[in-house]
């Protein structure tokens, strides 16, 4: 376990209770709150110096609900100094009135809108959508990806039309993990990192994997392809709890990445646990 503190940058937190969101209804595990006094709990042996909240797709109308909860529970607790909402940046130039409204808002750091699961295979090549992430360096926001694997290629395309955006490929675009697929992802990885404006979340890995017979090589060689394309420079490392727990507990997972860094020089390894993070989003 990492002796150091160390920041997280992908946290979800979500109250069912209190706001929609449709997809865990095909999750029961994860359908209940998951709050800070969980995540403490489940994050206790680790020193935990800063987090980012990350938006967790509640009901889109609700999303600057959202924002503003996080922003209350991050008045009470400090370690939460950045948050990553959603906007509809597929309305191209209209996304600006949301985005002037975040802008006010010193918390948020980045968006993400969830391009995994439209149906649209060309949405995120959209005129307006790419419009819409072209808006991002204007208010100092970055664009966390969220895509399958299969989906990289079409991402390769929208980050070379937004050469000015900084973009987080989040859970190292989603490999499958569970099916052996490997050279596919791994290229586009690779062609992916020849953009110097993309980092990558070492996060989200163990549920891309078999959730009850994951094994550390099972992710080696997709941990060992990210170091070998973004360098220890451009991996920022990522809890991505509660989703986290269909597979691992918070402990094991840092556990196993601990596993699958070593031999890496040790301020090398405080640049993926902390300062990359604190360079990416600004905290």
């Amino acid at each position: 376990m990492p002796t150091n503190p160390i920041i997280d940058a992908h946290v979800h937190l979500w109250d069912p209770g209190f706001l929609r969101y449709p997809w865990l209804d095909e999750v029961p595990l994860l359908n209940k709150p998951y709050l800070m006094d969980d995540f403490n709990r489940d994050t206790k042996d680790l020193q935990l110096e800063k987090m980012l909240f990350v938006q967790c797709e509640c009901d889109p109308i609700q999303s600057e609900q959202e924002l503003a909860w996080v922003s209350e529970l991050a008045a009470k607790d400090r370690r939460i100094k950045g948050i990553i909402p959603w906007a509809p940046l597929e309305l191209g130039n209209d996304a600006a009135e949301i985005l002037d409204r975040y802008a006010k808002n010193p918390l948020v750091k980045g968006i993400r809108r969830i391009i995994q699961f439209e149906p649209d295979p060309d949405f995120c090549l959209k005129a307006d959508f790419i419009r819409g992430v072209q808006l991002l360096p204007a208010y100092d926001l970055s664009f966390d990806i969220c895509v399958s694997h299969t989906q990289l290629p079409k991402i390769i395309e929208l980050v070379g039309r937004c050469p000015e955006v900084k973009f987080m490929l989040d859970h190292m675009g989603k490999p499958g993990i569970s099916t052996r697929e490997f050279e596919a992802w791994e290229s586009d990885t690779k062609q992916l990192s020849t953009f110097g404006n993309v980092a990558c979340k070492l996060s989200g890995l163990v549920t891309e994997a078999d959730h009850r017979r994951w094994k550390l090589h099972d992710l080696k060689p997709y941990v060992d392809a990210a170091l070998c394309h973004f360098g220890t420079e451009r991996l920022i490392f990522g809890g991505d709890w509660p989703v986290l727990c269909q597979a691992s507990s918070y402990a094991r997972w840092v556990e196993t990445l601990d596993s699958l860094l070593s031999g890496i020089p040790e301020n090398q390894i405080q640049d993926i646990y902390r300062r990359n993070a604190e360079k990416f989003y600004r905290i």
